[in-house]
């Protein structure tokens, strides 16, 4: 059995090399016309420039990470450390950098062929993204434990810290420069000089496109090679805690599973396909069911052959059909399809007010079937294979991850596609391919921001389980004051880190909103079109706030459990987790559906109904998406990280806090 242990970084591997056919596939596209190769380099030099000073606001950080691990853990975990940062630095670099190709070659494909072959070039765009998320994640655990061997495993959790340190800055960071720039560019460009989206008069339209990169491909590309890592990690500490399994069956078992799910999404992908004139999700869904429907099949086999029995396969499917399910339920409360969202367009008759209550109490009203989806999930999981079952789930689940990324990093880069369409005054019919892509990609963005969310409910969880499994706690005692003192402080977290990041949204997107009033009121000319706006200008206010804006958030996630664990104790510090857990999880959900469906109640209204571009109801609309951008987009999605770095913290740092208790 100890062979399968290759199977791990091989599946790995051909992850990657598959990856880079299709990003080779891509590149060798004709990128359209000079016009447009000029608007997409903008784009792309916008958008790795960002990354790249992120990364490197981000260097001190690991750094001092880095010491503290080696001087208060210990060396090895602490090098884990650097390896997980460094993958996940790659993920989103690689996949980054292959969207910002396909979005221009998607809009040309779009102008000269059609439909099918926009959506194949854009979906395969994403795929890049999803194959590197999966492919580096697998390949760095195979192999540290490859290296390492059964007996020091323990520091691979150090693998998954460094994954969501980098996941929660690269989340924040890019949702507060995406996030400023869309609303920079809504209010004053749309509301105020009632130019359309994606307008080249608008100062801020470039630092828009750029923003769809760094937030919801990079920043989600990192927030699920996370989730995925961490899914993993906690089966494998669980196996090496456990007294009643086999170690080495237990910790190769979910890399095994793992690796089926990264060969289940290549076919997936392959699967793919769509025809003229019909709907993109009907082709994106299908790759979903078939690589899902391999991975419940395999789950199977591997149960009976690893443990003899299918309990560990029935937990698995249980975190899988979770997973499904709260990715129809979230279409069901944000796709302009289903009656919510049409009933938020038709609040938007009577003014913002009544658009933005409405859009809170959808948002409120989407967390109860996903709560309970997720609650019967944990209950089935643990029936069948106890604790270890709970971490199964949560691979189960994150199996099909490679997938999962392609169906949503092709959102923006549709979104991208028709943003180039306008820009470049391309076509109407090219517009109306690209709407369609981008319409889809809307939805598949609100169903994979759900899934992360519901995939953290579980990865939080087995990690939790983790954490009390090494530090022998085999309780949460609710009349413990230190306990219940540790559930306020947790359930608070999420609301502070809540206000951290909308408030600078905020402050970047007043500064946003100052400059392109600036350049419209000193400069007649760019809206008679006889001048250029100054994108730069636009594009360095995203990129300076982003990165002042996201250091208190992200130290706040690490520092929080560590004091908590050495002033107040581990059973405080179960108590906090267990409550910042069960509210991040709520508030996520809320705020990631309530801006998911103001969102497309604007465009329900933008394609004719309540009276169209340009009417009351529209300008309330806009209002309302404006308000849930940074619900959707910076603060909802950021949460689920939140949650799992402060768990994740907290198993690393376990064996400080039990040295440092003793001497009290």
């Amino acid at each position: 059995m100890e062979f399968l242990v290759y199977a791990a970084p091989i599946s790995g591997i051909i992850a990657l090399v598959f990856a880079y056919g299709l990003a080779s596939w891509i590149s060798k596209l004709d990128a359209g016309t000079d016009r447009m190769k000029e608007i997409a380099s903008f784009i792309s030099e916008g958008a790795m420039a960002f990354l790249r000073r992120e990364y490197k606001t981000m260097v001190v950080f690991v750094a001092v990470m880095f010491v503290v691990l080696g001087v208060g853990i210990d060396w090895l975990t602490a090098v884990n450390y650097l390896i997980g940062a460094g993958f996940s630095v790659l993920a989103g670099y690689f996949g980054m950098s292959v969207a910002t190709k396909a979005n221009v070659r998607t809009a040309n494909a779009a102008r000269e062929v059609g439909m099918n072959q926009a959506l194949k070039v854009a979906f395969r765009g994403g795929a890049v993204m999803g194959l590197c998320v999966v492919g580096l994640g697998l390949l760095g655990v195979g192999s540290i434990f490859i290296i390492l061997g059964i007996d020091k495993m323990s520091v691979i959790t150090g693998f998954s810290l460094g994954a969501s340190s980098m996941a929660l800055f690269g989340r924040v960071g890019g949702g507060i420069y995406t996030k400023a720039a869309d609303v920079g560019a809504d209010l004053v460009g749309k509301v105020e000089a009632g130019i359309p989206e994606d307008d080249p008069r608008n100062p801020a339209v470039i630092a828009d496109n750029v923003g769809d990169n760094v937030g919801d491909v990079a920043g989600m590309g990192s927030d699920l090679f996370e989730s995925y890592v961490g899914a993993i990690v906690s089966a494998v500490i669980l196996a090496l805690t456990s007294t009643t399994m086999d170690k080495t069956a237990g910790a190769l078992f979910p890399m095994a599973l793992a690796a089926i799910g990264i060969i289940a999404s290549v076919i997936g992908i392959m699967f793919v396909r769509g025809k003229e004139n019909t709907n993109p999700a009907a082709a994106l869904n299908r790759g979903t069911y078939v690589s899902g429907g391999i991975v419940i099949v395999s789950s199977f086999f591997l149960s009976l052959s690893f443990f003899g029995s299918f309990n560990n396969a029935y937990a698995i499917i249980a975190g899988l059909v979770v997973g499904i399910a709260i990715g129809k339920l979230t279409e069901i409360y944000t796709s302009s399809d289903f009656k919510y969202v049409k009933r938020i367009a038709s609040q938007c008759e009577t003014g913002p007010a009544t658009t933005i209550i409405s859009g809170f109490g959808i948002g409120m009203l989407s967390t109860v079937w996903p709560i309970l989806f997720i609650v019967a999930g944990i209950i089935v999981a643990y029936d069948f294979a106890g604790l270890y079952g709970i971490a199964l789930a949560a691979v189960g689940m994150l199996s099909t991850t490679g997938m999962v990324v392609a169906v949503d990093a092709y959102g923006p880069i549709a979104d991208n596609a028709g943003g180039i369409a306008e820009m470049c005054h391309l076509p109407k019919e090219v517009r109306v391919i690209t709407d369609k892509l981008d319409s889809v990609g809307n939805t598949t963005a609100a169903i994979g921001k759900g899934f992360a969310i519901g995939s953290a409910a579980l990865t939080a969880l087995a990690l939790f389980v983790s954490y009390s499994q090494v530090v022998g706690l085999k309780t949460i005692d609710l009349l413990n004051p230190m306990v219940v003192g540790g559930l306020f402080l947790g359930s608070m977290l999420p609301f502070f880190f809540s206000a951290l990041t909308m408030n600078s949204v905020g402050k970047a997107a007043f500064e946003m909103i100052e400059e392109v009033r600036r350049q419209f009121r000193e400069d007649s000319g760019i809206m008679a079109g006889t001048s250029k706006p100054d994108y730069a200008r636009c594009v360095d206010i995203s990129t300076k706030a982003a990165l002042r804006e996201m250091i208190a958030p992200g130290m706040m996630a690490v520092v929080a459990p560590i004091a908590v664990g050495l002033i107040l104790g581990i059973e405080a510090l179960g108590g906090l987790l267990a409550g910042a857990t069960a509210s991040g999880v709520l508030l996520a959900v809320m705020m990631a559906n309530a801006g998911g469906a103001w969102d497309n109640a604007k465009k329900y209204i933008e394609e004719g109904h309540h009276g169209g571009k340009g009417s009351t109801a529209h300008t309330a609309a806009v209002v309302g998406d404006t308000v849930g951008d940074p619900f959707k987009d910076t603060s909802g999605p950021s949460i689920n990280i939140l949650i799992k770095l402060m768990t994740i913290v907290a198993l690393v740092f376990a064996p400080m806090f039990l040295a440092f208790g003793s001497l009290l």
